[in-house]
């Protein structure tokens, strides 16, 4: 007797790999949907045409989305062609893209040529005149056609996107804090939508560069502020623990020649330490005495409008410092001239968009930072307490006592200071410096 064989019947085989491959691809499809929600954790999800994007209408002409990916990026972001094929059935040839993103791009033409880029890093600030372009480009878009939609996104679709998204709200009249709560509850599950502080803090600044005319229907007018030079005079941390010493460095945001995005340019890099009794700094009043011209560009001085005038600032270094865990560092010491490596009798000088990052050690371990522009400090202390500040994981909380605050000194704004410490007068006071 021979060995029998069976015969595979050729359809049943061509069958079988079918089933295998519809399977798989079931199973890579879930798995991609269970991924892409992973992902997108509170942020609101919509259902169109069979797909499940990471996209939300904020208004009717407003949508928030995260970044349109391809190739491998897309099993957990949102696939690129099913962010198209939603557009272009939705609102055929009217609709127009907005990509904040530093990390990634995408071919235009993916979208008809109707993109934007306004690129600025995750989970920073963009610059104002950034906000104004974008702003003043979504309105004209809109006003073109009663039916065309913006549509922005950074990488998530949160922060970056609420950043701009709510300054357009306010753009169009809202009030800064309605404008990220209609966000935070457009966008997200969990009412959190502009979570960074510094975000928040650009949207206010936003607030107050618009002025509307009454009775009309046109934008608003927005009054960008001039370059403001402040001189740094001193970085301290109050109320620290667990921590004898940290790294500040202090950025300001440049244009970057060679690319579209602004970029951080390091001016100071220092370490602060602990105060002790008698270390660094003595327990006397400081004065800063300067003289402060007009502002404005011609001679003649407005009605109401004060002439130049001299200026006191005091900085008390109480001895109640000496009951908290102080961290400072003073920039009494002449500036270094990079170029030739010379000092430069000046004050350290921060101008614009400005970035303080406090590190644990030169090499990583970065705690927080916050961001700021120096045209709208109004007063010689800038201080930012524990909530004020960004990324503030579970190591920059450990170092954050009850009372912790980030307290950065000023001179007087368009002025050079001059420091010195007055003589206690016969009665163991200080002379004033007014008649």
């Amino acid at each position: 007797m021979g060995l029998s064989f069976s015969k595979t019947e050729p359809h049943k085989t061509g069958l079988r790999g079918f089933l295998l491959v519809q399977h798989r691809m079931i199973n890579l499809i879930s798995t991609s949907f269970y991924i892409r929600k992973l992902v997108s954790k509170k942020r609101r999800r919509m259902i169109v045409g069979g797909y499940d994007l990471d996209m939300t209408y904020i208004t009717d002409r407003i949508l928030a989305m995260s970044f349109p990916a391809e190739r491998m990026r897309s099993v957990y972001r949102n696939p690129l062609w099913q962010v198209k094929s939603v557009l272009d059935m939705r609102h055929p040839g009217q609709y127009k893209v907005y990509n904040l993103c530093t990390e990634e791009a995408y071919d235009p033409a993916h979208f008809h040529g109707r993109l934007v880029r306004c690129p600025f890093d995750d989970n920073h600030v963009p610059p104002l005149s950034m906000i104004k372009e974008l702003c003043e480009d979504v309105y004209s878009w809109l006003s073109q056609d009663p039916k065309n939609v913006a549509v922005i996104h950074c990488m998530a679709g949160k922060g970056r996107t609420g950043l701009m998204v709510s300054a357009y709200l306010v753009y169009m009249g809202m009030s800064a804090e309605k404008a990220m709560q209609l966000y935070a509850e457009k966008r997200t599950t969990n009412n959190e939508g502009v979570s960074i502080p510094s975000q928040r803090r650009y949207v206010g600044y936003w607030e107050k560069l618009l002025s509307f005319p009454e009775g009309l229907k046109n934008p608003p007018e927005v009054k960008l502020p001039k370059p403001v030079s402040r001189d740094l005079l001193r970085i301290r941390l109050y109320d620290t623990k667990n921590v004898y010493s940290v790294c500040a460095v202090v950025s300001e945001l440049q244009k970057n020649p060679d690319q579209q995005f602004h970029q951080y340019t390091e001016v100071s890099k220092v370490w602060c330490r602990e105060i002790k009794k008698g270390y660094q700094q003595t327990d006397s009043t400081r004065y800063y005495y300067s003289f402060v011209e007009n502002d404005d560009d011609d001679d003649e001085i407005k009605e109401g409008e004060p002439e130049a005038h001299l200026v006191a600032q005091m900085d008390t270094e109480s001895s109640t410092l000496y009951n908290k865990t102080c961290l400072d560092y003073y920039y009494d010491q002449p500036v270094k001239n990079e170029e030739n490596g010379n000092d430069l009798h000046e004050l350290m000088k921060v101008t614009g968009d400005t970035r303080i990052i406090i590190y644990e050690k030169l090499i990583g371990g970065r705690l927080f930072y916050a961001c700021f522009n120096t045209a709208f400090i109004t007063g010689s202390v800038l201080q930012f307490s524990a909530s004020d500040l960004d990324k503030l994981g579970m190591k920059g909380r450990s170092i954050c006592g009850p009372a912790f605050c980030l307290e950065l000194l000023f001179g007087p704004v368009n002025v050079n200071n001059s420091s010195f410490t007055p003589q206690p007068n016969d009665d163991g006071g200080i002379d004033s410096l007014s008649d």
